[in-house]
């Protein structure tokens, strides 16, 4: 059955529909957002996205998004680099930042163990984690994943494999809404989770 869309509006909505929480309906307000809009307004938004892709990276040491190879969280010395706050993605860090509370390092994960969608630890930078905290002489690291059910999985599988180093790992504590995500959470759940963090038991 051939579109009832023109070619090119049909492939707009198509591409748009791909964004993470944008369905069908959300994508097509969308394309006819941007098709009613100014052509100028319309191709600062494409250049703003060719801008982020060309000059965007991860960082070499956390893989936070950055400009440069180092972020500047990692860069920057006044930060306890004995304690590495384990997070899904750069986002999290993001929420976790607004709390002023934390001032250790980050290590971004890049997602949490999910076997439904084929996710597993081969997939995400745990084998990164281990060298950090081998190099980098780590005494605790606190798991920051989503309080939700791939995310405690992925706290305690981090915890069996990190425990036996006799290094300390911390979950954060309760106040965040089970299902929930950091991204989503005020700076004062986030900031009374970080200060109730608990011991995680791999046993």
């Amino acid at each position: 059955m051939s579109s009832v869309y023109t070619a090119p509006v049909q492939v707009l909505i198509d591409e748009l529909g791909r964004l993470p929480g944008i369905g069908p309906k959300s994508a097509q307000r969308i394309a006819f957002h941007l098709l009613k809009a100014s052509e100028q307004d319309a191709l600062k938004l494409a250049e703003a996205i060719k801008e982020a892709k060309a000059r965007v990276r991860f960082c070499q040491r956390c893989f936070n998004i950055s400009e440069h190879a180092e972020c500047e969280l990692c860069a920057d010395h006044r930060r306890d680099p004995a304690i590495l706050c384990v997070v899904e993605e750069p986002r999290d860090i993001v929420a976790l930042e607004k709390t002023r509370e934390f001032r250790g390092r980050y290590h971004v994960l890049g997602g949490a163990i999910n076997p439904i969608e084929g996710i597993g630890p081969d997939q995400l930078r745990v084998k990164e984690l281990l060298a950090r905290i081998d190099d980098e002489n780590v005494t605790e690291v606190i798991c920051c994943t989503n309080p939700n059910i791939e995310g405690e999985a992925t706290a305690m599988y981090l915890a069996r494999l990190i425990e036996p180093l006799g290094v300390a790992v911390t979950r954060i504590a309760s106040g965040l809404p089970v299902g929930g995500d950091l991204e989503y959470a005020d700076e004062l759940t986030l900031s009374r989770a970080l200060e109730g963090r608990q011991r995680i038991s791999a046993s």
